[in-house]
């Protein structure tokens, strides 16, 4: 039972995913401002105007919002983090500030988001077992699934950031190389099985320095949220091109994120250990407490419910994958987005894309309308929410990353 995580006199029902217990960060505008960006904080059905909120009350932080989007305060460090999110817990909660900030309240159904943060870079991780061990049996029937370096240590591949797009940005169906089945010579034509991945997202706030590794002991230093993220996936172009080298051109036209930023102090009742945890993994990967999350994916395909990935599931965790990145001496920047690969379960009805939930293709999907999907179709629409184990039994929502896909556009016609 929900406990009493109201938020004070904005009476926002306990139940709420964007409760107190939540508070993500984010950017939007309205229709009355449309070209000033603000920052603004999630409350129920509400947005407040943090941007106005902290020159306000908290002057002396005003300057970390002024652009109207994050970059700053995710910059200012975990110190910065805290204290915003304390101040604004007290603002939502108490009624000594309700008159102060009452009139900097947005009903969210006026608010139009905006792209947070800029991404600076973008990689993207195979961390759960599940997907890993489908995928294996899909491409290598009969033998060893799971490749001989995936128990050992993170798998990822470095992704473009200057593709990630906002949730409900549509998506245009990929150009690309191609070998389709019984044919001897690659095609160049639209891709033929487009995919998505259900995905969580991490936000790096606090930048590194080249050489220095992040151990895992430090990754609430350095990583400020989480965030949904759809990988989108062309699995023709995806596997033509992955000989030797990995994902290019069927990943890099488009990556969606959610709008909101849930701090991972949102998430600290979601803590759970990972399955790696007391694995023989080596040194650098050793995480004493673990940062394993519990968080119930729900994924839509034109309305219909097709999956429910737990990411509990999810076998390296965020800190153990920012140890990994970082281990070679790379250094990580403000607005950095890594990614966790594909988020699936034990279950059929937990597998976190079509290529598994499907089977490579060969077992279609039916949907509640009579229809069947093997591959996304032109003009479908993708939904990706999840929610967090929060206190006294709370949710804390992760809002959603929504895309449709739109036809081809042939390249060589431009």
């Amino acid at each position: 039972m929900a406990g009493t995580h109201a938020a004070g006199w904005l009476a926002v029902p306990p139940d709420h995913p964007l409760g107190l217990q939540t508070l993500p960060y984010g950017t939007f505008t309205t229709v009355d401002r449309p070209t000033e960006p603000r920052a603004g904080v999630a409350i129920g059905d509400c947005v407040l105007d943090l941007s106005a909120a902290m020159c306000r009350l908290l002057t002396g932080r005003a300057h970390l919002f002024s652009s109207g989007r994050l970059d700053a305060f995710l910059d200012a460090g975990d110190r910065a983090w805290d204290q915003i999110r304390s101040a604004v817990t007290k603002w939502l909660s108490s009624d000594d500030y309700r008159e102060a900030i009452e009139d900097l309240l947005v009903p969210a159904a006026d608010a139009r988001m905006h792209m947070p943060f800029a991404v600076a870079d973008y990689t993207d991780f195979y961390a759960s077992e599940h997907h890993a061990r489908n995928v294996g049996r899909i491409f290598r029937p009969g033998g060893e699934p799971l490749p001989r370096n995936w128990r050992h240590q993170p798998i990822g591949y470095h992704g473009r950031s200057a593709t990630v797009v906002l949730s409900g940005t549509p998506v245009r169906r990929p150009y690309g190389p191609s070998l389709p089945p019984g044919t001897e010579a690659p095609v160049f034509a639209p891709s033929a099985r487009l995919d998505f991945e259900a995905e969580l997202g991490f936000v790096v706030g606090v930048e590194t320095v080249v050489g220095e590794p992040v151990t895992v002991g430090r990754f609430t230093e350095h990583v400020f949220g989480a965030c949904l993220v759809n990988d989108w996936s062309a699995r023709d172009i995806q596997a033509w091109e992955s000989m030797p080298l990995g994902p290019f051109l069927g990943k890099s036209f488009a990556t969606t994120i959610s709008p909101w930023v849930v701090p991972l102090a949102a998430l600290e009742h979601a803590r759970i250990r990972p399955p790696s945890h007391g694995t023989d993994v080596f040194s650098y990967l050793a995480e004493p407490d673990g940062w394993g999350l519990d968080i119930g994916f729900q994924v839509t395909l034109n309305g219909h419910v097709i999956s429910r990935p737990p990411y509990a599931t999810m076998h390296w965790s965020p800190a153990q994958m920012l140890a990994h990145l970082t281990v070679n001496g790379a250094s990580v920047r403000t607005g950095d987005l890594y990614a966790s690969g594909t988020v699936s379960g034990p279950q059929p009805g937990e597998r976190g894309c079509l290529l598994e939930l499907t089977w490579g293709g060969t077992q279609p999907l039916a949907l509640p309308d009579g229809s069947t999907r093997t591959w996304l179709e032109d003009r479908d629409e993708l939904v990706i929410t999840a929610t967090a184990a929060g206190p006294e039994g709370t949710r804390v929502g992760l809002g959603e990353a929504r895309g449709m896909i739109l036809p081809a556009q042939d390249p060589t016609a431009i």
